[in-house]
C-alpha cells in the first residue's frame, strides 16, 4: 500500500510525517479496504477552490476533496486534495492545534474512500466518530 504526500502549492512542514502515513494504512487496514495507491496533495485554498469549481461545479472553500480513481472492486487508486490554508483556519477557529486538525481531514479522506459518506446528519455523526477513533493517538 502507497501513502504518498504531494505538494501543488503548499508545503507541509512537520515531521514526523510517517506518523500520517500509518494513520492512513491503519484506517484502510481496518476498514478491510485494498489499497493500491493514494496521493494527498497539499495546496492553498485558491489552488482547491479551483479545483472545486472546474472539477465538482461547486463556488466555495474546503478543506479536502477526494477523487477516488479506481474501478468498482479494484484496490483504491485516488487523489486526495487538502488545503493547508483551511486546516489552519478550522484548526483555530475549533482551538484545536494543527497536527491534529490535519490528521483528522485525512482521516476524512481516506473514510471516504472505505465508502463513508458525510451528506445526511447521521452520516456526519458516524464519520465524525470514526474520525475521532482513529485519531484519538495523535
Amino acid at each position: 500500500m502507497k501513502v504518498r504526500f504531494n505538494y501543488a502549492d503548499r508545503k507541509l512542514n512537520f515531521t514526523p510525517k510517517s506518523v500520517l502515513k500509518k494513520l492512513v494504512q491503519n484506517i484502510f487496514s481496518l476498514e478491510k479496504i485494498k489499497v493500491d495507491c493514494v496521493d494527498y496533495i497539499f495546496c492553498s485554498d485558491e489552488y482547491l477552490l479551483e479545483i472545486n469549481r472546474t472539477a465538482l461545479n461547486h463556488d466555495y472553500y474546503t478543506d479536502i476533496i477526494t477523487f477516488p480513481l479506481h474501478d468498482k472492486g479494484m484496490p483504491v487508486q485516488a487523489e486526495i486534495y487538502v488545503s493547508l490554508d483551511r486546516v489552519r483556519d478550522n484548526a483555530s477557529m475549533h482551538n484545536e492545534i494543527f497536527k491534529k486538525e490535519l490528521a483528522r481531514v485525512i482521516a476524512h479522506g481516506a473514510l471516504h474512500l472505505c465508502g463513508y459518506k458525510d451528506k445526511s446528519k447521521a452520516d456526519i455523526a458516524l464519520m465524525r466518530q470514526k474520525e475521532l477513533s482513529y485519531i484519538q493517538n495523535i
